[in-house]
């Protein structure tokens, strides 16, 4: 089992990797964008691949991405999203980077899964954030731990004891394989409580759509995923969220959620999405998107979206980005390495 010590720092030092949106600048990454960002219109149809099944955050995501930009007048040309699930983001991203090169019409909308996947011993991705043109990140969403609505659960150390009990008996439902985020918002809970994460029944869809309907249909007792990807359940009445791993409270209709660490579980976790364009992009095309998705990530009506779902600001330039895409890559290769989980 990790040094608890250990692991709260280690948690918290990632947590301000994806958090430091929140102070960045409002500049977009490279000295010549200004100039070039006039020379380029798109004058064909453009995709957005969302490397996962739809109605996750990621489809959500995407297709909020898109209306903004044809109803704010940014793009005149139509935007559609492209759901290419499997491998917990793996298929999706190995196409896009190796099948996409040069294509100025194609972007892709991932997450933190993009990064964990190229450094984790289970994982099959051979490409990562360097094979491709980052060119804004755009939110951060806090991990849950949900259960259905008619769950005997009602708190998440009720949870946690039953499991602690016997782990054999309660099955988590993630949208990744072992290692991936939703893997580790849960585990890391498990660990701070005294289990052995080796021996938790984890149960691997490939998305948190796909968990979510895994939960509702009595295949799991609790679901490990996203504030958003549940907040539409939540409002129904569907789930029951018995913790959030933010470090205060979420707020509005969210407001009643308590954190992970007001329960006395010392773990905090964010989990970041952003677009993408190929390898090789166009500097022209590169410079009219970042401009482009500034525009749309600090518009009122994206944070509104957001906001409705639970999500936060988590805007960051391609140069910004790059860095913390570094810095968390390292980070999470050594919480790898302690939990035996890296390449």
């Amino acid at each position: 089992m990790l040094k608890k010590k250990w692991l709260m720092g280690m948690m918290t030092g990632l947590l301000a990797f994806s958090l430091a949106a929140c102070n960045a600048t409002d500049k977009t990454s490279g000295d010549d964008s200004e100039k070039e960002v006039k020379e380029y219109k798109p004058e064909k149809a453009i995709s957005i691949m969302a490397p996962s099944g739809a109605g996750g955050g990621l489809d959500t995501a995407s297709r909020i991405v898109a209306k903004l930009a044809a109803e704010q007048g940014l793009v005149d040309q139509p935007i559609t999203v492209e759901n290419k699930p499997g491998g917990g983001q793996v298929i999706g991203t190995t196409e896009f980077a190796l099948q996409e090169v040069g294509n100025d019409y194609k972007l892709m909308l991932a997450s933190t899964p993009f990064v964990l996947n190229y450094i984790k011993s289970e994982g099959t991705a051979t490409v990562s954030f360097r094979d491709v043109t980052p060119l804004v990140r755009l939110q951060v969403d806090y991990g849950v731990l949900a259960v259905k609505a008619d769950s005997k659960f009602t708190d998440l150390k009720s949870f946690m004891d039953a499991l602690k009990a016997d782990p054999s008996s309660l099955t988590v439902a993630g949208g990744g394989a072992p290692g991936t985020w939703d893997y580790l918002n849960s585990i890391l809970v498990a660990d701070a409580h005294g289990i052995d994460g080796n021996k938790v029944k984890y149960t691997a869809y490939d998305g948190g759509s796909e968990a979510v309907t895994a939960l509702l249909g009595g295949n799991a007792d609790i679901l490990t995923s996203d504030l958003s990807s549940v907040a539409e359940y939540l409002k129904s009445g569907d789930v029951r969220v018995l913790g959030v791993s933010s470090e205060e409270r979420v707020g509005g209709d969210f407001a009643d959620i308590p954190t992970y660490k007001e329960q006395g579980f010392d773990v905090t976790t964010a989990n970041w999405r952003g677009i993408y364009g190929p390898k090789d992009m166009s500097p022209e095309a590169k410079a009219f998107w970042e401009e482009t998705l500034t525009t749309i990530a600090k518009s009122d009506q994206w944070l509104s979206e957001n906001a409705a779902l639970g999500i936060q600001d988590g805007y960051m330039n391609s140069k910004d980005w790059i860095a913390s895409m570094e810095k968390e890559e390292a980070a999470y290769l050594e919480l790898y390495k302690k939990l035996g989980l890296a390449k």
